[in-house]
Parts: C-alpha cells; sequence; structure tokens
C-alpha cells in the first residue's frame, strides 16, 4: 500500500489522541490538513501563527515522537499556515522538528514577520511593550448581585449569572446572553458576574468591553497590520464580557474576526457573556454562523419590572444611600415610574436633592410635583432631534447619514421612519419636519408617513421596526 501524507498523518493522529485530552485534541489536532508527503518530510496546514506557536510549545515532544514512528529518525515537519492579513500573504514558512538540544530555525526567506522568537500578546488596555502586565477587567465593583435585586422580571437571567459566576465555562449557559429594553440592567448583571467570578477566582482574566469599543480596537488593529496580535490579546481572556453585542450589526470584518475569538473561547471552556437590547432572532445584519453560537447557550430577557420589584429597587437605593423615605411616598414613585429602573432611581434622586437643598420634608406633595416634573422631562425628549438620534442608533448609522441624500434602502427606510413618527409623535407640521430631517417638503413628509403604514401592514420585519422603536421613544 503506497504511503501518503493523509495515512502518516491519520497514523500519528491516532497515537496522539491516545495520549492528551479529547477537548485538546478537538481544538488542537482537528483543524489541521495534511497536505503532501516529500521524502522523509511531511508537510501540515494549521489556520493561524498562533497556532503554529501554541503547538511548538506545548505539542512538539508528541509530535516529534509520532512522526518518527512513522517516517524514521530524520522525519522533519513542514508547517503551512494559511493566513490572513491586511496584505494578503499566504506565502508559508516552513519547520524542522527540533532536536530536543537545539532550539528551531525559522526560514529566511519569508516575508511574515516572525521577528521575536516569541512574540508578546499586545494588549489593548495598557501601553504595548510592558512584559506580564496584568489585564484590567474593566469591570465597576459598584454593580454587584447584591444590589441587584430578584423580582419575576430577571429571575432567570440573575439565576444564569448566579451559576456562570460559580462555574465560569463550566456550565451549559455558554454563552450566557442576556437582552431587554433601556435601563432595565443588562449592563448591571454583566458586571455582577465578572465582579463576581473575581472574587470567586482571582487567577482567571475577566475582561469587559462594549462591542464599540470592541470593534474600533478591531479597526485600530486592521489599520495598524496587527490583527492577530488583537485575535491573540482576546484569545487570553477567561471570561470575555461583551456589551451591546448588537452594535456588531452590519459590520462583516468584525463579526467575522469575533467569530473566530468566539470558537476559541468555546472550544477551549472559557465563559463569554453578551448583552443586547433584543433576542437573537430579532438582531438584524448579524451573519448567520455568528447567531447560531449566541442561540448555543442561553439567551435571558430582562423584563419590566413590576410594582413589588420597583419598590424593592427603591428601598434598596434608599438603604444604601442611608436615607429614610415614608412608605406611602416609596409606593406612590413606584406605582407612577414604571418604564425602567434607571429611570426610577433617578426620580428618588431627584426628591431627596430636591429636599436636602430647599431644606423641605420629604411629603406626598413634593412626590407629586417630582414625578410629575420627572414625567415631563421624558417626554419632553420626544422632540424630532431625538427621534433622528433613536432612529438612526437603531439602524446603527449617525444622524447624517440618515439626513442625507442617499437612495440605499435601508437609509430610506430609516428616514422615513424617522418622519412617521416625528409626525405621530410631535406636533410640528409636515414642513417643519421635513426641513428638520434633511431639508425635504412636506409631500415627501406625507408620501413617508403612508410608506411605512403600507409596509407595516405587509412586511413583518418592517412591521418589528416600528415596534421596536416605538419601545425605544416609549421609554
Amino acid at each position: 500500500m503506497s504511503i501518503t501524507a493523509q495515512s502518516v498523518w491519520n497514523n500519528c493522529l491516532n497515537f496522539i489522541k491516545d495520549n492528551i485530552q479529547p477537548q485538546a485534541y478537538k481544538t488542537w489536532f482537528e483543524p489541521i490538513v495534511a497536505v503532501k508527503l516529500q521524502e522523509n518530510a511531511l508537510s501540515i496546514q494549521v489556520p493561524s501563527k498562533f497556532f503554529y506557536e501554541w503547538l511548538e510549545e506545548h505539542y512538539v515532544k508528541i509530535l516529534k515522537v509520532s512522526l518518527t514512528k512513522e517516517l524514521g529518525e530524520n522525519a522533519k515537519l513542514v508547517y503551512i499556515i494559511k493566513m490572513e492579513n491586511t496584505y494578503g500573504n499566504k506565502q508559508p514558512f516552513t519547520e524542522k522538528i527540533p532536536s530536543s538540544n537545539r532550539t528551531p530555525v525559522k526560514a529566511q526567506d519569508v516575508d511574515i514577520p516572525l521577528d521575536n522568537k516569541s512574540p508578546e500578546l499586545k494588549n489593548p488596555f495598557v501601553i504595548p511593550g510592558i512584559r506580564n502586565v496584568k489585564i484590567e477587567s474593566q469591570l465597576n465593583p459598584n454593580y454587584s448581585f447584591e444590589n441587584f435585586l430578584e423580582g419575576d422580571s430577571n429571575r432567570l437571567a440573575r439565576s444564569a449569572g448566579l451559576a456562570v459566576a460559580a462555574k465560569p465555562g463550566g456550565t451549559s449557559f455558554n454563552p450566557l446572553l442576556v437582552f431587554g429594553g433601556v435601563g432595565l440592567g443588562k449592563t448591571h448583571l454583566a458586571h455582577a458576574i465578572g465582579v463576581d467570578i473575581k472574587d470567586k477566582y482571582p487567577e482567571k482574566t475577566v475582561l469587559y468591553i462594549s462591542a464599540e469599543k470592541f470593534t474600533q480596537q478591531y479597526i485600530d488593529s486592521v489599520k495598524k497590520n496587527n490583527r492577530n496580535d488583537f485575535i491573540h490579546f482576546y484569545q487570553i481572556i477567561d471570561v470575555l464580557i461583551i456589551d451591546d453585542v448588537q452594535f456588531l450589526s452590519g459590520k462583516s470584518g468584525t463579526q467575522d474576526v469575533f467569530f473566530h475569538i468566539f470558537n476559541h473561547l468555546h472550544q477551549n471552556g472559557k465563559q463569554v457573556i453578551l448583552t443586547s437590547d433584543k433576542a437573537p432572532v430579532d438582531m438584524q445584519d448579524i451573519e448567520q454562523r455568528l447567531l447560531s453560537r449566541f442561540k448555543w447557550g442561553l439567551s435571558a430577557e430582562l423584563q419590566h419590572p413590576d410594582f413589588e420589584t420597583r419598590v424593592s429597587i427603591l428601598k434598596n437605593k434608599l438603604y444604601r444611600d442611608g436615607v429614610e423615605m415614608p412608605d406611602d411616598i416609596v409606593d406612590y414613585v413606584a406605582k407612577n415610574i414604571k418604564t425602567n429602573v434607571r429611570e426610577l432611581e433617578g426620580a428618588i434622586i431627584s426628591l431627596i436633592a430636591q429636599s436636602s437643598f430647599n431644606k423641605k420634608e420629604i411629603t406626598i406633595d413634593l412626590a407629586k410635583q417630582i414625578v410629575e416634573k420627572f414625567v415631563k422631562n421624558t417626554k419632553r425628549e420626544v422632540s424630532i432631534d431625538y427621534i433622528q438620534k433613536i432612529v438612526s442608533d437603531y439602524f446603527q448609522m449617525d444622524v447624517e447619514t440618515l439626513q442625507s441624500k442617499t437612495r440605499k434602502r435601508h437609509i430610506v427606510q430609516a428616514r422615513q421612519l424617522a418622519m412617521f413618527f416625528a409626525k405621530k409623535m410631535t406636533k410640528a407640521s409636515l414642513a417643519s419636519i421635513g426641513s428638520q430631517i434633511g431639508k425635504r417638503d412636506h409631500a415627501t413628509v406625507l408620501h413617508a408617513c403612508k410608506t411605512v403604514d403600507n409596509l407595516s401592514s405587509t412586511d413583518k420585519q418592517f412591521r418589528k421596526y416600528v415596534e421596536d422603536i416605538t419601545k425605544k421613544l416609549s421609554v
């Protein structure tokens, strides 16, 4: 029987599989492809330079033993690195299996930058070039489970968060995706999980980052031609927390790099925690392969807190601030501000401030004044400018793009929705709305409103846009 690269490599794999952990085999050996066999040199293809370095650091002995068994003492292993970079350089480099008493000699006639024997992993949060620096978690210690009060609206998400914090990477809740509207506590819960993990497992590397910051770091890494350093940095994180993951919508490059980072972390038993303002099924312009990963673990929704939970939140806030307040006043605030936790706490802070600055006793009348002003101020924010900002944010574009002359379909639809909501939620005339949204005339606004009405009744996805933006504007 003729000896082929595949048959030699299969025999090596059988030996390796019997001598290492199944998870390690799956992660580091299953992706390798046998390419060719030339005399006693076997060429294998690996996905990245990082992959090659990891094999050389952790598995060089077992590779040497397995290949020597197949090809004899003079066996050689040639790595072909199928590598992506901004210059499209896919040229391979070769590497002999080293003897135990000498270090590898890298080929000199290749363009792939291999200046350092052991390239340092870059930390985007510290000055480059400092070795063994501690990665700051970016967590806010004030966001804890203690002040994230449980209620029917958040019980599943909170319980899942506690389970993840007790055993990061060791539960079926990986990834844990927490989703819900503005001000319901997604960021608070994400931080709380991270803070608890750091308390229980000080040796673990935990990192909290917004999807927006992650995207900006990726863009910077591409500009500076150190995309691989960016990937390597995120691959060493034990617990990665990404806030507002819906921000990746439409950003194909960032989605691609996050997909590979996610896979690496998941395959190595690391924990991924994500937050979003919508469930995976409702996310737009996110690749299906990424959405399928989001659904691997648990998606837990945070809903608007019920009356009892709102009362508990207010009492906890008052207790932490060392302030006493009659129950009837707490009940009044909880009954009248139902939208979200952020506004609820904002109202109670305003009430305390008014009482302290003006030296007034906290009475039900004062509470009524504050709540009335607070609700009015909240409603007053629904201006044409505010509507444009909400719609722009929802479609991941800036207001200038929304107002521009472009006829791209998704931008036109965003502009029409802004006009529709401006007519529906403000007292401005059609001419005034058109003037403020890209200097259009009243006929354009009228046409936009009719188009939105028609699409809402015939297009399920468009109806979802209207419902989502309505919720955001009602907050």
